[in-house]
């Protein structure tokens, strides 16, 4: 089941679809953590850092999406410090967890189970709950309008769809104020 920014299940809150920006931004991890969630993905698999990036993106379901200003220092500095070594792969840095790098997890278990443990909840929490039947039904309907109006071959079904959603709106506002 897809969840999150794929599935159309993130951010459709109390503040609409923008609810993660402005200033009560949600922190996914506390500082320093990033360096332990960077070295489990690469004890996985070695990942170049878009692949890093795109890993921690679909472990969160879409709720975070690390940038590159946050995962390349943090790799640099994994590199730094002989924890991940990093190659030259068809023209990509591939960085790869060194023995030292296994051992630094190994010494660190439970900092690194208590951060997934934490993200996990809090991206439970994110899309479950309440909401989470809400968040599955919107995410299937705003996928569905769009592959239909995309697949329309005239505007006369857009028109359709368009008046279809503005009723719908309208019902729901209704219940809104009852």
């Amino acid at each position: 089941m897809h969840r999150g920014w794929r599935g159309f299940g993130f951010g459709f809150g109390p503040r609409g679809f923008t609810w993660a920006r402005g200033p009560r931004r949600r922190q996914w991890f506390e500082a320093g953590d990033m360096k332990y969630v960077i070295l489990k993905l690469l004890k996985d698999k070695p990942r170049h850092g878009y692949e890093v990036m795109k890993e921690l993106e679909e472990r969160m379901h879409g709720c975070y999406s690390p940038s590159p200003g946050t995962v390349y220092p943090t790799l640099q500095w994994l590199e730094d410090e002989g924890l991940v070594v990093a190659k030259e792969v068809e023209g990509k840095k591939v960085y790869e967890i060194t023995d030292q790098g296994r051992q630094f997890l190994e010494e660190h278990k439970d900092v690194v189970e208590d951060i997934f443990d934490r993200v996990k909840d809090a991206v439970d929490q994110a899309l479950g709950g309440s909401m989470s039947e809400l968040n599955q039904a919107v995410g299937r309907l705003v996928k569905q309008v769009y592959r239909t109006g995309w697949k329309a071959r005239d505007d006369t079904v857009r028109v359709k769809i368009a008046e279809i959603l503005k009723r719908a709106t309208e019902e729901v506002d209704a219940l809104a104020h009852e």
